[in-house]
Order: structure tokens, then sequence, then C-alpha cells
């Protein structure tokens, strides 16, 4: 499997899901099936096919989660020496050149993105646009309206 750029915030997030999901998830569905099943008949019994279909996707998540983490290249935005380019991890100021609106991105895996919390993924077209790129350079950005043309105001890593 190929390596998967987290930061060290999305990695956490990733081991206290697997955790919440092992310890809690896990423990709460066995019990509803073991609840379940005391109820008798199970050939029609709605809440054990319910709990059952759950417990797979718990199992399914605890994988895809584990092989995640096992897969994982953790990169401290804090610890990189780009000398002011846009890399993974980095916190990009820009300006839209049309609107003249400033916006704040920080660059991140694909698991970790939450435009809510301007974190865009690494393979999200502006973030595409963005990489290489320095303070004061022009990004051209292809969305679905047409080209978005974006000043690179500063570049951090925190």
């Amino acid at each position: 499997m190929n390596k998967i750029p987290l930061t060290v915030n999305g990695a956490e997030k990733l081991r206290v899901e697997l955790h919440r999901l092992k310890t809690v998830d896990r423990p709460s569905v066995i019990a509803a099936i073991a609840e379940a099943r005391s109820h008798g008949d199970l050939s029609e019994n709605a809440e054990y096919d319910a709990a059952k279909e759950r417990q797979g996707f718990i199992e399914g998540r605890i994988k895809e989660v584990e092989g995640k983490i096992a897969n994982a290249q953790i990169i401290d935005p804090r610890l990189l020496d780009a000398d002011g380019r846009c890399v993974f991890g980095a916190t990009v100021n820009l300006e839209d050149m049309d609107s003249g609106l400033a916006v704040t991105y920080q660059i991140v895996g694909e698991d970790e993105a939450d435009i809510k919390e301007n974190k865009i993924s690494i393979s999200s077209p502006i973030a595409r646009a963005l990489i290489g790129k320095y303070a004061g350079d022009i990004a051209e950005v292809q969305a679905p309206g047409g080209v978005r043309e974006y000043e690179i105001i500063e570049v951090r890593y925190i």
C-alpha cells in the first residue's frame, strides 16, 4: 500500500477514533447482539439484524483506520524546512484576485480535510495549484465555474 500523508493532529484523531471504536462501540454492539439474541427467534428479529449490521460497519471501520495508521507518513508542519514554499502541512494565506477576499487554508491529508476548519485535501484542485509556490506567487485554480486566481500572501508551518 502507498504511504498516506497525515499531519500530527490528523494521526492523533485517527488514533482516538480507533480507541473509541475498540473500547466503546465494539463492546456496546456486542451487548446489543446478546440482548437481541435473548429475545428468541433470530429469523424475524429486527434488533438482531440491525446490531449485526452495525457490528459489520464497526469492524470494517476498525480495519480501515488500522490500515491508515499503519501506512501513515506523519508530517509535523512545525519541523518543515521548505524555505517558504507551499508543501503538505503548510498553512497558506491567500487573496482571491477577483473578489479581494482573504482566505487561509492548511494543506492536509484526505482524511483530515474539513472545509469548515479551513483544511483542504492535498489532492484538491486548490492544493495542487498551491504546491511548490511561494508568497507573492499567483496560483491558478481550475474551478467548476472557470479559472480562479489566488495570490499567495503568506506561507506558514504551524
